[in-house]
């Protein structure tokens, strides 16, 4: 049976990132005095200098580390470097590129992981699961640790663009064709579904279908975006891959990044959100409640905004499945022709 670890603190509030050591003291021996280093990228120190030198203050020992792109090597060489200074706690203070590369070097080097999230973009923040470049353009997906704690801050949440919270809820709404793909998977004798890994996904897709609060920077809807984006992380951990929150609407999402980098440049989570329009079709499901919620929350207007042509949106579907040849989605069973998916275009592009 597959073990699984969950964080001991989830904290959404203002000002938690001033009180670290105190919020980790019950799970962490005197984690002041801990050899610490807090994992961040150069222009986010320029952004929140003031508060990334108060968090390096608050331990005895602690120094800063900038990262330059998540790619494996990089997060090969952060782990060689926290084993061989003897690093105890390793915070990654950033969005997804920065967690993921925390994530995967603490899991190497078997220190305690805190994470810090400035954006609320996808689920990062809290799934055991790095994506990192490799060659050229392409990025694989790495098992690693999950948090010991994840902590965010309401305020630094407020200051990032509006854009990011989008691909936040983006990178939910996936969950809804990401479940049905594992399930298609185990009717072909392809997976195990794990029942309660299920449920929790369930779960963060309809806290955000079902929520109220439209207000994308009030504190509540923060606190709840947060609650679900990290039940999503829960939910891969539990099952032991990342089936419960990825299915072809990522692969989709993959073939841009390998693809067509250089004429798109589309966050994960609205790259994901648009995905899931198309995979909602090909599993010939309810696709009202996925146009719904896309724009009620206004994920995307239509799939050229972000520099996708029909051509791209054509070729990015056809070679999806390539990009995670063991994943078995809808794309395995359903009509990709040129003349489907440019008519499924045209229609978004009215949606």
């Amino acid at each position: 049976m597959h073990r699984f670890h969950l964080p001991y603190h989830l904290i959404v509030d203002e000002g938690i990132f001033g009180k670290i050591p105190q919020v980790m003291s019950d799970v962490l021996d005197n984690p002041e005095n801990m050899k610490t280093i807090i994992v961040t990228e150069g222009n986010l120190k320029s952004i929140f200098g003031e508060i990334l030198e108060n968090i390096c203050g608050q331990f005895s020992d602690s120094e800063m580390y900038l990262i330059n792109g998540a790619t494996y090597d990089n997060a090969v060489s952060l782990a060689k470097y926290i084993t061989m200074n003897d690093i105890k706690l390793v915070i990654g203070f950033g969005g997804g590129t920065v967690l993921d590369l925390a994530k995967f070097a603490a899991f190497v080097s078997k220190s305690n992981l805190i994470s810090l999230p400035t954006t609320l973009s996808n689920d990062s923040l809290a799934s055991p699961v790095a994506v990192l470049g490799t060659e050229g353009k392409a990025r694989k997906t790495f098992k690693c640790t999950i948090p010991d704690a994840i902590l965010v801050d309401v305020n630094v949440i407020m200051s990032a663009p509006t854009r990011q919270l989008l691909s936040g809820i983006g990178d939910t709404i996936s969950k809804y064709t990401a479940l049905n793909d594992w399930k298609i998977a185990f009717s072909k004798d392809k997976e195990h579904v794990d029942d309660f890994a299920y449920m929790i996904s369930k779960m963060a897709f309809n806290s955000i279908c079902y929520n109220d609060e439209k207000e994308l920077k009030s504190k509540d809807f923060i606190k709840r975006l947060t609650q679900a984006l990290v039940m999503g992380g829960l939910a891969m951990e539990i099952a032991g891959s990342s089936r419960p929150s990825s299915g072809s609407e990522h692969l989709f999402c993959h073939a841009l990044e390998e693809n067509f980098s250089e004429q798109v440049n589309v966050p994960h989570g609205i790259a994901v959100a648009i995905g899931s329009y198309g995979a909602c079709v090909f599993q010939d499901r309810n696709i009202g409640k996925i146009k719904r919620l896309i724009k009620e929350y206004g994920v995307f207007k239509t799939p050229s905004e972000y520099g996708i042509t029909k051509e791209i949106f054509i070729g990015a579907w056809q070679q999806a499945a390539a990009t995670r040849a063991d994943r078995y989605t809808i794309l395995n069973e359903t009509d990709l022709s040129d003349e489907r998916l440019g008519n499924l275009y045209d229609e978004m592009e009215n949606m």
